[in-house]
């Protein structure tokens, strides 16, 4: 039997740092398609395969290695964490991938508290949390009867319009 909802535990998924607005794991903001699959090639054998609008790449996917990939101008805009399989990405020593929504929610409120007011914390469509520091939104991904987070990082140039930035099938329906 196929498992639909299967969730890698961390030790068997790569382990990646977040350095805001400038790269998650190996993959840097600004990057071309054919450099993402060289940084790539040594973490996963499957390749990336594209979407192209006219003769432009507009996404890369790694399905079974879990990252989904915008592109804008054929430069890296966008990285989509799948929260079953995908990398499991780092933040200030926290786990951001698969987890439980509402958990990553009051870390990313706990920070706004200590810093800025109303620098930090933004929501998205249907409530679902960004933090404007770290470029990522906590977006959500089914897993059987529950929702586990599917982050989505962007560099900084996307938080002026960040629901508008990257394309609208990038954001979950959950």
């Amino acid at each position: 039997m196929y498992e639909w909802w299967k969730v890698l535990p961390d030790d068997e998924r790569r382990q990646w740092a977040l350095d805001p607005f400038v790269s998650v794991g190996p993959l840097r903001f600004g990057m071309g398609p054919g450099e993402v699959s060289e940084a790539l090639s040594g973490v996963t054998a499957e390749s990336q395969r594209h979407k192209h609008r006219g003769s432009a790449v507009v996404e890369g996917v790694y399905r079974e290695f879990g990252l989904k990939l915008c592109y804008r101008e054929e430069r890296l805009s966008g990285v989509v964490v799948d929260a079953l399989c995908g990398p499991q990405v780092f933040a200030e020593g926290v786990a951001l991938v698969g987890r439980v929504p509402s958990v990553l929610e009051r870390w990313m409120a706990d920070r706004a508290e200590a810093g800025e007011p109303y620098a930090e914390l933004t929501y998205m469509d249907a409530g679902v949390p960004g933090s404007d520091a770290l470029g990522v939104v906590i977006d959500v991904q089914r897993a059987g009867d529950h929702l586990l987070t599917r982050p989505v990082f962007v560099p900084f140039e996307a938080m002026d319009d960040l629901s508008h930035f990257l394309p609208g099938d990038v954001w979950s329906v959950c």
